[in-house]
């Protein structure tokens, strides 16, 4: 696990490490795994799972004692569970590999897709939002791809009508350089964790070389 800093703000990229997550990242940008999209979205919930670990890390802590059958354990237990936040639909298997970790979490659930105008030209549209109260509470907002960012800025936006959250937490299995940037300058104070970060965008904005478009590799495609 690496830490590297855009514009004097910490992030976190796990491939920059050797670990089992790039594994399944390969596996997922793989033209030739990606006709299995049963194993597309396994490997997306994986690396779910991994980075819900490594933002464990960052929580605050409390003591308990736990009465096992031979006598009294000491335990070190996350203070408060996050919620967890993912935007639809691509989301889904990432968000729930977190679910599997924070399994005691609160959920919200953002709807937002490209309103293209044209081919190159787009604007972001929420449709739908649902979520618990965010005021004082560890938010960690999920997107398996953070392009140009303007997704997840607006997401954060919608979000805290609900809420100031104590602090956010940005999560993408693969980010742009420019969708970071992005980020780090609308939201400077977001933590932001991806598996891996490519360089460039291409004319339609999707990342280079990316994996391609995740919902429609996960779902299948749409109209």
């Amino acid at each position: 696990m690496v830490f590297f800093t855009i514009k004097s703000k910490k992030m976190v990229i796990l491939s920059e490490s050797n670990s089992i997550a790039n594994s399944f990242l390969a596996e997922m940008r793989s033209v030739n795994t990606q006709k299995d999209p049963l194993r597309f979205r396994r490997n997306m919930e994986r690396l779910g799972e991994i980075l819900a670990y490594e933002i464990s890390k960052t929580l605050s802590y409390k003591v308990n004692y736990i009465t096992t059958p031979l006598g009294i354990a000491q335990a070190s237990e996350p203070e408060a569970q996050p919620v967890l936040a993912t935007v639809l639909r691509a989301g889904i298997p990432f968000h729930q590999g977190f679910l599997n970790y924070f399994d005691r979490a609160e959920n919200a659930f953002v709807g937002s897709f490209r309103n293209k105008t044209d081919e190159e030209t787009f604007d972001i549209k929420t449709e739908y939002l649902s979520s618990p109260s965010l005021a004082d509470k560890v938010l960690i907002l999920t997107d398996p791809m953070l392009a140009t960012g303007k997704s997840m800025q607006e997401a954060v936006l919608h979000l805290k009508k609900y809420g100031e959250p104590s602090s956010i937490h940005i999560a993408s299995i693969i980010a742009s350089q420019e969708g970071v940037a992005h980020i780090q300058e609308t939201l400077p104070d977001a933590h932001v964790w991806a598996v891996a970060v490519d360089d460039t965008l291409n004319a339609k904005k999707y990342i280079m070389p990316g994996l391609g478009d995740a919902g429609d590799l996960a779902y299948g495609s749409k109209l």
